[in-house]
C-alpha cells in the first residue's frame, strides 16, 4: 500500500498541532487533519482563554522552537496560594504558600493566552515542510490492517499511513471507530472561564480558593489582568452564564473578594461541564490516543494541557527509539510502551484530582476543619511543601526528554 505520510493526526487543536511539530522534528512526514478552519481560531483579539504551562511544558516548547515566540507574552507564576473559603468571607486563616524561591529550576509555571500559543503553533506548522495541514476537513472512516492505516475523508479521499494519532478530544471519534470505550463520571459541576481586569497588581501570584461549590482559580496574566476558572454547580453555572455582564460580575465579586481592587471583564466568557473520563486503553493496532482523547481530569490542578504535552513527549520518544532500532512505529508492541509509560501517571492524577475535588467541594464543618489543619500542616513542612511544588512544576516521575529540555 502506497503511503501518503508516515503518520496521520486527527484533531488540529493545541495537542494535535504540537504532536505534528514534535513528530516532524524526529523526521516523520505528517498529515494533520483539522475539522476547523484555523483562521477562525487564531485571532489577535484577547478572548479570555489562557493556559497554565508547567515548567516542564515550557521546556518542551523551547525544544520545539516555540518558547522564543511566546516568552515575552507569558506571565510567570512566582507564588501560588491555596486556601479554603466561602463567598463573601474571604480566605480561611489556614493556607499553603508556594514560593518560587524554594525551587531552584525557576518559576513553577507560566500563564499564556490561547491566542499567542495558537498563533505560534500555526506559524511553525506553516514553516515545516514535513507537515501537511488539511483544514476544514472531516474524517468519516478509518481502517487498520497489518500493513498500515487508511483514513477516509468526507470528500471521499482516502489517505494512507503507518500510524494514526487521535487528538480529537474527549468525544474522540478516532477512539469510537476503533471500538475503544471510556469510563468516568460527571461532577455536576461546570467551570465558568473568563478574564478580569483589576485595579491592583497581582504580583505574579496565583490563587486557588476552595469554595463549597468548587474551586476558584485566579491566575496572573500580563498587566493587571487575571484568568478566572470559577466552578459552580451545573444548575447555578447555567443561570450565571445567561446573565448580562453586570450581573455576572455581581455573582463573581463575593467569591473573588476585593484584594485586587475593582474588577471588570476582559474578553469573552466560556463554560465547560466537568467530569472524569479515561479511555479504556490509549493504543490499538496502528493507533494512539493523546491528550483529552485519552483522558480528561478535573481542572483544579490546571494540568489538562500539561498532561497532553506529557503524552506527546512520551509518544515521540517511544517512536524515535523504535525508529533507531528499525522497528515498525505502528506495531502494537511499540505503542504499548507509550501506554505503559503514560497510563499510571494519568490514572494517578485523575484519582488525586477526583479525591481533592470531593474533599474540598462541600461545606461540611468537620471536613472544613480537617482541610484547614491539613493545609496548615503542609505550609509548615518545607520538605512536603517543596514536594508539592515540584509536582506542580511537572518535575516528578519518569520525564520524557523533551520535558527535560532535551532533544529526542
Amino acid at each position: 500500500m502506497e503511503q501518503d505520510a508516515d503518520i496521520i493526526i486527527v484533531g488540529g487543536g493545541l495537542n494535535g498541532c504540537t504532536t505534528a511539530l514534535a513528530l516532524a522534528q524526529i523526521g516523520q512526514e505528517v498529515i494533520l487533519i483539522d475539522a476547523m478552519d484555523s483562521s477562525t481560531l487564531a485571532s489577535d483579539i484577547f478572548d479570555g482563554r489562557s493556559y497554565a504551562l508547567a515548567l516542564t511544558s515550557k521546556n518542551m516548547l523551547n525544544v520545539l522552537g516555540l518558547w522564543g515566540e511566546v516568552a515575552d507574552k507569558s506571565c510567570p507564576m512566582l507564588d501560588i496560594k491555596v486556601s479554603d473559603g466561602r463567598a463573601g468571607e474571604g480566605a480561611a486563616p489556614w493556607f499553603v504558600h508556594f514560593d518560587h524561591n524554594e525551587l531552584e529550576e525557576g518559576p513553577m509555571g507560566h500563564m499564556l493566552e490561547d491566542r499567542y500559543l495558537r498563533q505560534a503553533l500555526l506559524k511553525a506548522i506553516d514553516d515545516t515542510p514535513a507537515i501537511t495541514h488539511m483544514e476544514s476537513t472531516k474524517v468519516v472512516d478509518q481502517q487498520i490492517d497489518v500493513g498500515g492505516v487508511s483514513v477516509t475523508l468526507e470528500s471521499g479521499q482516502v489517505l494512507h499511513a503507518k500510524l494514526l494519532v487521535g487528538c480529537d478530544g474527549r468525544s474522540s471519534q478516532v477512539a469510537v471507530r476503533a471500538g475503544i470505550g471510556r469510563k468516568g463520571w460527571g461532577y455536576d459541576q461546570t467551570s465558568l472561564v473568563c478574564a478580569v481586569a483589576h485595579g491592583k497588581p497581582h504580583d505574579n501570584t496565583a490563587h486557588q480558593f476552595f469554595m463549597p461549590a468548587g474551586p476558584l482559580a485566579i491566575l496572573p496574566l500580563n498587566g493587571n489582568v487575571s484568568s478566572i476558572v470559577w466552578t459552580e454547580s451545573t444548575e447555578r453555572a447555567e443561570e450565571i452564564s445567561a446573565m448580562d455582564e453586570a450581573d455576572y460580575l455581581d455573582c463573581l465579586r463575593p467569591c473573588f473578594g476585593d484584594f485586587l481592587g475593582k474588577i471588570s471583564l476582559a474578553g469573552g466568557r466560556y463554560s465547560y461541564p466537568l467530569g472524569l473520563s479515561l479511555a479504556d486503553r490509549f493504543v490499538d493496532h496502528r493507533l494512539a490516543l493523546v491528550g483529552d482523547a485519552a483522558h480528561g481530569v478535573h481542572p483544579l490542578a490546571g494540568q489538562g494541557l500539561n498532561l497532553g504535552l506529557r503524552d506527546i513527549a512520551a509518544l515521540v520518544e517511544v517512536l524515535a527509539d523504535a525508529m533507531r532500532r528499525g522497528e515498525d512505529i505502528g506495531a502494537l508492541n511499540v505503542l504499548q510502551r507509550f501506554q505503559q509509560w503514560r497510563r499510571f501517571d494519568t490514572a494517578g492524577l485523575a484519582a488525586a484530582t477526583d479525591g481533592i475535588n470531593r474533599l474540598f467541594s462541600n461545606d461540611n464543618p468537620l471536613l472544613r476543619t480537617v482541610r484547614g489543619l491539613g493545609l496548615g500542616f503542609v505550609n509548615s513542612n518545607p520538605a512536603m511543601r517543596r514536594g508539592f511544588m515540584r509536582q506542580a512544576a511537572g518535575l516528578t516521575g519518569d520525564l520524557p526528554k523533551m520535558l527535560q529540555g532535551r532533544i529526542v
